[in-house]
C-alpha cells in the first residue's frame, strides 16, 4: 500500500473534522448568506450535521486525487463508499443514543461526528488500496457524490418535514 495513501487519509481525519466544525457556524459567523448554507449548517438538524461532514469530505477527496496520482485505482468508488458511510454511522448513533436516554449530549454529538469521518477515511483507504474493482464504479461513485451534494443545495431550501431535517431547537425546517 502507497504510504501516501495512508497518509494522506489519516491527516484527512483532522483536517475534515476541523473545517467541518467551522463549518457548524460559518453560516451564522458570515450573515447567514443563503448561498453559504448550501455548504454550512442553518440550524441544528441532524442533516445539516450530515452536510458539514460531506462538504469538507468532498472537497478533500478532490485534492487528494490530483496528489495521489499513484494511488487512483478504485478513487472515487472508494470515496462515494467512506461518504456515504458517514451519515449512516452519524445517524445511526444519534438516533440510537437519544432513543435510549431521551436527550442529545453535545460530547457524544462531536465524538460520533470525529468517529464518523474516521472511519469513513478509513474505509476509502481500504477500497482504494484494496483488489481493483471495475471502471464502471469509480463513475458511479461520482454520480453518487454529486447526487449528494445536489440534495444538501435542494433540501436546504426545500427540506421534506420528516424528523431528520427538523431543527429541534426552533421546530422548522431548512433555512429560515
Amino acid at each position: 500500500m502507497d504510504k501516501s495513501l495512508s497518509k494522506w487519509e489519516y491527516w484527512g481525519i483532522a483536517v475534515i473534522s476541523t473545517v467541518g466544525s467551522l463549518l457548524h457556524f460559518t453560516f451564522a459567523w458570515l450573515g447567514k448568506l443563503a448561498f453559504v448554507g448550501i455548504f454550512a449548517a442553518v440550524n441544528e438538524s441532524v442533516w445539516e450535521h450530515l452536510k458539514i461532514a460531506f462538504w469538507p469530505m468532498f472537497i478533500y477527496a478532490i485534492i487528494e486525487y490530483g496528489v495521489l496520482k499513484n494511488s487512483r485505482r478504485n478513487f472515487w468508488f472508494a470515496k462515494s463508499i467512506g461518504i456515504f458511510a458517514v451519515p449512516i454511522i452519524i445517524v445511526v448513533i444519534f438516533y440510537s443514543y437519544t432513543a435510549v436516554i431521551g436527550h442529545e449530549i453535545l460530547a457524544v454529538d462531536i465524538s460520533s461526528f470525529i468517529v464518523a469521518i474516521a472511519l469513513g477515511q478509513i474505509i476509502s483507504r481500504k477500497i482504494i488500496a484494496g483488489k481493483q474493482t471495475p471502471g464502471w464504479l469509480n463513475y458511479a461513485g461520482i454520480a453518487l457524490i454529486l447526487l449528494y451534494a445536489i440534495s444538501f443545495a435542494v433540501f436546504t431550501f426545500y427540506p421534506p418535514h420528516l424528523p431528520l431535517f427538523l431543527d429541534r431547537p426552533t421546530g422548522t425546517y431548512g433555512f429560515h
